[in-house]
C-alpha cells in the first residue's frame, strides 16, 4: 500500500499523463495525414512531453525550481531545432506546435507541483482553441478593421477607464456618481456595437428588433435613442427601428414585472396584470411592424450595418443622466415627501428601475401604501413612455414618431384599462 504522499504524487504524475494525451489527440488529429516521421510531435511524443513536465514538478516539490528551469529550458531548445527543421522541410511558419510543446510540458509540471485539476483544465482549454483554428480564422477574415479599433475602444472604456472611477456621489446632494454616470456612458456604446454586430450577423431589419429587444433589458430608452439615431440616417429600416422600440419598451415592462415579483410580491396585485397587459400589447405590435425576410431585401441594402461605434451619443446620454440626477434630489429636498409622484415622473424621464425599488422598498417598510406606490409607479411608465415617444419624434423622425406613438398608446391604454378593472374587482 502507497502511503499518502506517494499517493498524491502517482494522482499528480496521472494527471500530468492525461493533459499531455489530451492535447496530443487534437495535434495528433490534425496532423494524421502527413507520412510517419515528418510529424513534428504527436500522441505519444505529448503525452510523454506531459509526463516529462509532472516528473519536473514532482522534483520541484522536493529540491526547488532549478529542475523545472532546466527542464524547460532544454525542451525551448529542442521546440525551436524542432520548428527550424519543420520550416526547411514543409515551409510551413506555424509555431503553434513549438509553442504547444511548451504548454503542456509547463502544465505537466504545474500538476507534479500539486495543482493537478487546474494543470488539466487548462489543458482542455488550450486543446478546444487547438481544435478551432479554422473557425477563429474564419471569424478574424469577418472582422472589419473599424469593428477591432470599435471592441478595443470598448475594453478601454469598460477595463481602464470603468474601475478607476470612485463609486460615492459628489456634487449638490452628492447626486453625481462618477462611476454609475460612465456605466451609461458604456450601455450606450456597448448597445450600437452590439447592434452592429447583430445587424451583420442576422440581417439588417432582425438585426435591429433584436437590438431593441435584447437592448431593452438593460435600458429601453437607451436601446430607442439608438434605434431612431440609426433611423434618422437610413429610413429604410422604419419598419424595423419601430419594432425594435416597441420590443424594447415590452422588454421595459417584463423587467419591471420580475422585480416587483422577486423583490416585493404584495404588490403584483395591484400592478402585475397591468404590466403583463402592457408587455403583451407591445411584443404583439412589436411583430407587427417587423418587416417580411422578402420587404427586408427589397428595402434594406445589407452592406451598411450602421455605425459601429458612437461615442458623442454615449458621452451625451450620460450627461443627460447627471442633469436629471440632480433634478432628481431637488425636486426631493424642496418638495419632501408629498413630492414623490414629482419625482417619479423625473426619474421616469431616464429610467423606471430606480423609482420602483424606492416605492417598493418604500411599500415594504409600511411608509408608503399600495396605492401610492403604485401610482408612482404608473407615472414613472407614462414618463419613460412619453420620453421614448418624443425622442423618437425628435430624433427619428416624423414617419417614426408616428409608429412609435400608436403602439404605446395601444399599450398604455390596454394597461390602464386593466389596472382600472383590476382595482374595481
Amino acid at each position: 500500500m502507497l502511503d499518502l504522499p506517494a499517493y498524491r504524487t502517482v494522482l499528480e504524475l496521472a494527471a500530468a499523463l492525461m493533459l499531455g494525451s489530451v492535447i496530443g489527440l487534437e495535434r495528433g488529429w490534425r496532423e494524421r495525414e502527413r507520412a510517419e516521421g515528418s510529424r513534428v510531435a504527436g500522441l505519444r511524443t505529448f503525452a510523454l512531453l506531459g509526463l516529462f513536465g509532472g516528473v519536473l514538478g514532482v522534483l520541484t516539490q522536493a529540491v526547488g525550481p532549478l529542475p523545472a528551469a532546466m527542464g524547460l529550458a532544454g525542451l525551448s531548445l529542442t521546440a525551436a531545432a524542432a520548428y527550424r527543421e519543420n520550416v526547411r522541410a514543409h515551409g510551413s511558419l506555424s509555431a503553434t506546435t513549438a509553442v504547444t510543446m511548451l504548454l503542456t510540458c509547463a502544465l505537466g509540471v504545474l500538476a507534479g507541483a500539486g495543482q493537478p485539476l487546474l494543470a488539466i483544465a487548462t489543458a482542455i482549454i488550450a486543446a478546444v482553441l487547438l481544435d478551432l483554428k479554422p473557425t477563429l480564422h474564419r471569424w478574424l477574415r469577418l472582422v472589419e478593421q473599424r469593428e477591432l479599433s470599435a471592441a478595443l475602444q470598448m475594453l478601454v472604456l469598460t477595463a481602464v477607464i470603468l474601475p478607476m472611477l470612485p463609486d460615492r456621489g459628489f456634487g449638490p446632494y452628492e447626486a453625481l456618481n462618477p462611476y454609475r454616470l460612465w456605466w451609461a456612458v458604456v450601455l450606450i456604446a456597448g448597445l450600437s456595437l452590439c447592434g452592429h454586430l447583430a445587424i451583420r450577423w442576422t440581417g439588417p431589419s432582425r438585426g435591429i428588433f433584436w437590438t431593441g429587444l435584447l437592448g431593452g433589458l438593460a435600458s429601453s430608452t437607451a436601446a430607442t435613442l439608438a434605434l431612431a439615431r440609426r433611423c434618422r440616417k437610413d429610413l429604410a429600416i422604419l419598419r424595423a427601428a419601430s419594432s425594435g422600440i416597441l420590443a424594447a419598451s415590452a422588454m421595459m415592462f417584463l423587467r419591471m414585472t420580475a422585480l416587483v415579483l422577486l423583490l416585493q410580491p404584495a404588490l403584483w396585485n395591484s400592478m402585475g396584470a397591468a404590466m403583463v397587459v402592457g408587455a403583451a400589447t407591445l411584443l404583439g405590435a412589436s411583430f407587427l411592424r417587423l418587416p417580411s425576410e422578402a420587404q427586408s431585401e427589397a428595402t434594406t441594402p445589407a452592406t451598411d450595418a450602421g455605425d459601429v461605434f458612437d461615442l458623442s451619443t454615449a458621452l451625451g446620454f450620460g450627461l443627460l443622466l447627471g442633469v436629471l440626477a440632480l433634478l432628481t434630489r431637488a425636486a426631493q429636498q424642496w418638495m419632501g415627501d408629498p413630492g414623490l409622484y414629482a419625482l417619479s415622473l423625473l426619474s421616469g424621464l431616464l429610467d423606471v428601475d430606480a423609482i420602483l425599488l424606492t416605492v417598493m422598498h418604500m411599500n415594504g417598510q409600511g411608509a408608503l401604501p399600495t396605492q401610492a406606490a403604485t401610482i408612482a409607479a404608473g407615472l414613472a411608465v407614462v414618463a419613460n413612455m412619453t420620453m421614448k415617444t418624443l425622442l423618437s419624434w425628435l430624433i427619428g423622425g416624423t414617419a417614426l414618431g408616428w409608429r412609435v406613438t400608436f403602439g404605446f398608446a395601444a399599450a398604455m391604454t390596454a394597461a390602464a384599462l386593466t389596472a382600472f378593472m383590476v382595482s374595481k374587482a
